[in-house]
């Protein structure tokens, strides 16, 4: 059972090592993120945390990276404290599923640092979220990259209706080469089909650089499609 000192260092630990992309320390932690505990306890904690699979130590680093046990436990987390409420106040406000949707996909292009896209079918509605986010990774600083980009979105958008038919229930994701969208190998997708409220099928989608965070993302977006099915 985890303490609820865990799971806050845990969840730091996630979003620091999301921002930065560098193994997170418990020097850190005490020092940058202000957590009301020494150095040794919450060393103690990650070395809990290290031993029960939610954090890996790579190498001899001091720091921790988390594992895809310890994404699932943030994201579930995550979900639990922002999406549950969320859902609520929508379903209260609204009584279509489209001002949700548009809320869950600026959610996703939050929390995934990418470009999200929500696609309600019987309304032809398509947001696309994270376009601040997206053109600040060094990818977008080659030549002609944005252009690159927006012919596989709007390749992708011109067969959805196809897709929603064709591909099923859950998630598919394209890498590089893979993606069948205009053929460009710079980008990845993580595309899945879920039930919004009303019941109403249609599309959730993280694009982004070919290096994106592939298990955060997936792990991301099962968490949605499995609230989203199950409420």
């Amino acid at each position: 059972m985890m303490t609820e000192r865990q799971s806050e260092i845990l969840n730091r630990v996630v979003r620091e090592y999301v921002r930065m992309a560098q193994p997170v320390s418990s020097q850190f932690l005490r020092e940058k993120r202000s957590l009301a505990v020494s150095s040794a306890t919450i060393r103690n904690e990650m070395q809990k945390l290290t031993d029960e699979g939610y954090l890996f130590q790579p190498h001899t680093s001091a720091g921790r990276v988390p594992t895809d046990k310890g994404y699932r436990f943030f994201v579930d987390t995550l979900f639990e404290k922002e999406i549950g409420k969320m859902k609520i106040e929508m379903e209260k406000r609204f009584e279509s599923a489209i001002h949700f949707t548009h809320e869950l996909t600026k959610f996703l292009a939050e929390h995934s640092s990418n470009l999200a896209l929500g696609y309600l079918p019987e309304e032809k509605i398509l947001w696309r979220e994270g376009w601040g986010e997206i053109f600040r990774e060094p990818e977008f600083r080659e030549r002609d990259a944005a252009a690159r980009f927006a012919r596989m979105l709007e390749d992708f958008e011109k067969r959805i209706d196809e897709m929603l038919s064709e591909e099923g229930p859950g998630i598919k994701v394209y890498i590089g080469r893979e993606n069948p969208f205009s053929k460009t190998r710079d980008f990845g997708l993580v595309i899945g089909q879920c039930r919004f409220p009303q019941k109403e099928n249609g599309f959730l989608v993280i694009a982004g650089p070919k290096r994106m965070a592939y298990d955060k993302n997936i792990t991301l977006m099962d968490s949605v499609i499995k609230f989203l099915n199950n409420h």
